[in-house]
């Protein structure tokens, strides 16, 4: 089970902390990310992390201004989100698979965050 929090609304150039909390069956925890739904758009990909080896991806329009990392011991997930502009206003979720030949299968209920001009 996944538990995102930290959205918000945030001016422009703003910054804002989205953590996301695993419980019950960590052991899926290969591969987190976070993904983004902006109204009448398809979800897209933002960041993701393997889990044991900290390796991260980002998508080309948040590289330099987003960084995905996890606490172990808290088995919780971070995006650390700066320069925030209008066009990264979304619903972030974050999501976890047990490997990468798998779909992600864990979703949180998503967090919504409002970036104003």
């Amino acid at each position: 089970q996944l538990q995102a929090s930290g959205g918000g609304l945030v001016q422009a150039g703003g910054s804002l902390r989205l953590s996301c909390a695993a419980s019950g069956r960590t052991f899926s925890m290969y591969r987190m990310a976070w993904f983004r739904q902006a109204p009448g758009k398809e979800r897209e990909f933002v960041a993701d992390i393997r889990w044991s080896a900290g390796v991260t991806n980002y998508a080309d329009s948040v590289k330099g201004r987003f960084t995905i990392s996890r606490d172990n011991a808290k088995n919780t997930l971070y995006l650390q989100m700066s320069s925030l502009k209008p066009e990264d206003t979304a619903v972030y979720y974050c999501a976890a698979r047990a490997s990468d030949a798998l779909p992600y299968r864990i979703w949180g209920q998503g967090t919504q965050v409002t970036v104003s001009s």
